[in-house]
């Protein structure tokens, strides 16, 4: 070894052994002491001479613990272990005081502003003269402040700070691993990677990134601070694959991360094809969360409003609680609609949201016989309240009115064209802790858009007061005695209602004075009382008392004038009361029974349950004397026992004392079976032959005629897990006279064996089948509240998010790929008897529909579904609706057609499926009228 080789020797084992012992000085209790020269790094070809100013100071001697105390002030950008400019030790030994030194160290120009933290998988290589290192592994990473570089190669340049990650490839040529930056949120893969450490500048070659929904690729990058870089011949899309079916492609881009990327001339790109569309320049937005912006306009058409520029607006972010949406169309006809939608919302609060829409309409064009003009409006709120932040207490709304032909003259929404009823609830509840009682407040609105009547109820108050018990000790010992256990409860409500109508060609009158004529009110209070018997054997005994008591305002007498043929009405106003009470006891009980075929028989078992329950219940005739008798014309003598109250807000009582039998009977059948699936010995499985199987009645001992009321028999099943059927009937016990269709008191049975004449009944059922491999149970889709907002930004989703997560959440309902037939079908049957004359007696009446909805996989990227109704009675199909759906990855295509029925239709909608790319679509929409 020559004197130059040993001289570079001492050197570097001068440099491992400064470095080792300033490790060991700043291990706890050691006594430090400085030495020139450690401050420098090992790639050091010689160990430069320090220049050290050391002033003594005094020492503060005390018996504790050793301590030691670095302070480094004025130390920059030095990747070495800092320098204590003072370090002062409380020794325990007071005999040998340690003075302070003070030290000012020269700091290298090549050091680092923050450490370095490096790991190689397989092995590094340290150039020490050309002062490099090198990292090799298929992980090997360096993590420099936020930048986290991973790369199977990286090589640092300690002279020029520059480290370089580049890919790795096998024997065959295929890439093993792509080196990988990450930096705050934003990740790049590239094929190589270059970056100054110190200044955080850098060139990437072919290198893929994702900013939000947007997947971005450029043959080369430049990244000239932690937000800002350039590329060049790059491109955006939302496909995912490394060749992406569609993309826009431009020579210069600027991005500023995770906010938008600015462009120069830049033209689509289909399947690496490229489209000679050109635009000057490219805006693409890439900041995640809600910001304010335009919002872009489709092209739509339509016969009775003609060509449509449809949904231009804006969005504007107010603040963190609200933001809002306006939103305009112009037809070419001349009408023009107008909404604005604003939002709020306060995490564990509230949320809700407005919207006001504004239509002045122009249907169809001057000179065609049906041409209208007009202004209609329509107001929709909603909001909701979380309980946790006001125990006891909630509150929401839920309202939508507006003009009656507002919603005939929403173009392309046939759902709301054909909707002629609107409602609206606002709910206020209140409970009060450890207090038995609770109070809810209520507003409602209905409104028929057909004969242009809008009711509204305001105030609905509801008092609930819970069962007390009144004869019970505050602090009982032993069993209850019998007459505690009697309890009282009280349930009230009070509301007030009118009416009035928004059509001026028929009501003169303003709207003010409707209600004022129109108006309502009442309440109405019930107090039962119960008692709770243990239960005897297997029966359950169950005796209570009801107490019910309603407030009118008027009461109404008609009388028929025979002179002028004419009902004459006088209302008398005020206050009046009519009080009702009755007594019940009900029993009930179940019995099992079962029949069993052996352990070795396909059919192991039959489990019968019946559910029988009796009430024996008796009403005191309380309300009589408000019932009189009205004649309802001259040609017959015929009488109807009528009440004082029975055009008011709650009804009258019944009249009549009542003293009889009330009984109901279920049944459930179920049959265990040898499980064949299932090897394991004496494995069985249960099938629900009936699920239920009711008939119930009542029986007036009281009455003079007809003291049976009409039976009702239902039944409902699950054949096979796949075939539900329901069933219901009406029964009529007592025969009727043929010259009118009346009841009269003669009971069927006695003439033959039944249970009555058919009065009504029905009948449905509904399957569903659907092929592929069933054993592949999809997973259920969790309900989570959470995903109806935005984890961005804390606010409620807009309409087009919300339409989304709900096909995120109910992919039953959308295009199922992976299914390649499905099958689902439901019957309906309804039948009535209708008396029509003497002459031609009872008539039958029956309501057959039928629906269906099937789909069937063509290919693996195209599916055909077929929806229909049609009603077997009137012999009429009502809709045909025909859907083709296309996968096509990253766009999504659709075309539903409506051949026939009063409402026809075509759609054909190509769009991407982001959302950052909503407005980017095709859409062609068609409808046509049918008019009887």
């Amino acid at each position: 070894m020559n004197n130059k080789h040993k001289g570079k020797a001492k050197n570097i084992l001068a440099s491992m052994a400064l470095a080792l012992l300033t490790a060991v000085t700043l291990m706890p209790g050691y006594k430090m002491f400085a030495l020139p020269g450690f401050y420098k790094n090992l790639t050091s070809d010689t160990v430069p001479k320090s220049k050290r100013v050391v002033k003594s100071r005094p020492v503060v001697v005390k018996d504790s613990i050793p301590k030691v105390q670095v302070a480094a002030p004025g130390l920059k950008d030095s990747m070495a272990t800092p320098v204590a400019d003072s370090v002062h030790f409380n020794g325990a030994d007071t005999s040998n005081p340690v003075k302070g030194d003070t030290i000012y160290a020269k700091m290298s120009k090549d050091s680092l502003s923050a450490p370095v933290t490096y790991h190689a998988d397989d092995s590094m290589v340290m150039d020490v003269p050309g002062k490099k290192i090198t990292l090799y592994g298929k992980k090997s990473t360096t993590v420099y402040q936020d930048n986290n570089l991973e790369a199977p190669v990286i090589i640092f340049d300690q002279k020029t700070n520059l480290v370089t990650a580049s890919l790795k490839k096998d024997s065959a040529g295929k890439v093993i691993s792509f080196p990988t930056l990450k930096q705050g949120e934003s990740k790049m893969v590239s094929d190589t990677i270059g970056f100054n450490m110190k200044n955080g500048k850098g060139i990437t070659k072919g290198t893929y990134t994702q900013q939000g929904e947007m997947y971005i690729y450029g043959e080369r990058m430049k990244k000239i601070n932690t937000s800002d870089f350039y590329a060049f011949r790059g491109r955006f899309t939302t496909c995912n694959l490394d060749t992406p079916h569609f993309a826009f492609v431009s020579k210069k881009i600027k991005f500023r991360a995770n906010k938008f990327a600015i462009t120069g001339p830049v033209h689509p790109e289909f399947e690496g094809v490229p489209i000679p569309i050109v635009l000057p320049f490219g805006i693409f937005p890439l900041a995640q969360g809600r910001h304010s912006g335009i919002l872009a306009p489709t092209f739509n058409a339509n016969d009775q409003f003609g060509l449509a520029l449809e949904g231009l607006g804006y969005y504007k972010v107010l603040n963190d609680n609200w933001d809002i949406t306006t939103r305009g169309t112009l037809y070419s006809y001349g009408g023009y609609m107008f909404n604005i939608s604003p939002r709020y919302y306060k995490r564990y609060h509230y949320s809700g949201n407005f919207s006001f829409d504004f239509n002045h309409v122009k249907y169809n064009f001057k000179g065609d016989p049906d041409f209208s003009t007009g202004n209609v409006f329509n107001v929709r709120w909603t909001h909701s309240a979380d309980t946790k932040s006001r125990p006891g207490v909630t509150f929401s709304a839920n309202v939508n009115a507006g003009s009656s032909k507002f919603n005939q003259y929403v173009p392309n929404s046939p759902a709301r064209n054909f909707q002629n009823q609107l409602s609206s609830s606002i709910a206020y509840a209140r409970t009060w802790k450890d207090k038995p009682f609770n109070i809810s407040i209520n507003a409602n609105h209905s409104q028929n858009t057909n004969n242009k009547t809008i009711n509204v109820t305001l105030p609905d108050l509801t008092f609930n007061l819970q069962t007390l018990y009144p004869f019970r000790r505050k602090e009982p010992v032993g069993t209850l005695k019998w007459y505690e256990n009697i309890g009282v409860a009280l349930n009230s409500n009070a509301k007030s209602q009118t009416y009035f109508s928004d059509d001026t060609s028929v009501s003169k009158l303003n709207i003010g004075k409707q209600i004022f004529d129109h108006l309502q009110w009442g309440a109405t209070h019930n107090v039962p009382i119960s008692l709770s018997l243990p239960q005897i054997g297997p029966v359950q005994i169950s005796p209570g008392i009801s107490y019910s008591e309603k407030w009118y305002q008027e009461q109404l007498r008609q009388n028929f004038d025979s002179i002028h043929n004419k009902m004459d009405t006088v209302h008398n106003k005020g206050f009046y009361a009519a009080r009702d009470m009755a007594f019940s006891l009900s029993l009930s009980t179940r019995i099992f029974g079962s029949f069993t075929f052996g352990k070795n028989a396909a059919v192991q078992a039959i489990r019968h349950e019946i559910r029988p329950s009796i009430s024996i219940s008796y009403k005191p005739d309380l309300s009589g004397g408000s019932y009189y008798l009205l004649k309802n014309d001259t040609s017959h003598n015929y009488y109807n026992r009528v009440s004082l109250y029975s055009n008011s807000l709650y009804g009258a009582f019944g009249e009549g004392k009542f003293g009889g039998l009330s009984f109901n009977i279920d049944n459930n059948v179920q049959m265990k079976l040898r499980n064949k699936a299932d090897t394991a010995a004496g494995a069985t499985k249960k099938v629900t032959l009936i699920d239920g199987f009711s008939f119930n009645g009542s029986y007036n001992f009281l009455k003079d005629t007809l003291r049976f009321s009409t039976f009702s028999v239902s039944a409902r099943t699950n054949l096979f897990n796949k075939i539900n059927i329901t069933t219901s009937a009406t029964l009529d016990p007592y025969d009727v006279d043929p010259s009118n269709g009346r009841t009269i008191n003669k009971l069927l049975w006695t003439k033959k064996p039944t249970l009555g004449r058919l009065v009504s009944g029905s009948v449905s059922l509904s399957t569903q089948f659907q092929g592929g491999d069933q054993s592949k149970k999809k997973t259920p889709v969790q309900n989570n509240p959470n995903q109806m907002i935005n984890q961005n930004t804390g606010m409620p989703l807009d309409e087009y998010q919300t339409e989304m997560a709900y096909m995120a959440n109910n992919p039953a309902e959308f295009t199922d790929f992976s299914l390649p037939w499905s099958l689902s079908f439901s019957y309906s049957l309804q039948f009535s008897k209708i008396f029509q004359s003497a002459k031609i007696g009872f008539k039958n009446n029956l309501d057959q529909n039928v629906n269906w909805n099937s789909t069937l996989k063509l290919t693996e990227k195209w599916q055909l579904g077929i929806n229909g109704y049609y009603n077997i009675t009137q012999k009429q199909l009502g809709t045909l609706s025909m859907s083709i759906a296309r996968e096509m990855h990253c766009w999504q295509m659709a075309i539903n057609i409506s051949p026939v029925g009063k409402y026809r239709f075509f759609n054909i909608s190509i769009s991407p499926k982001s959302a950052i790319l909503r407005d980017v679509k095709v859409n062609r929409t068609r409808t046509f009228y049918q008019f009887p």
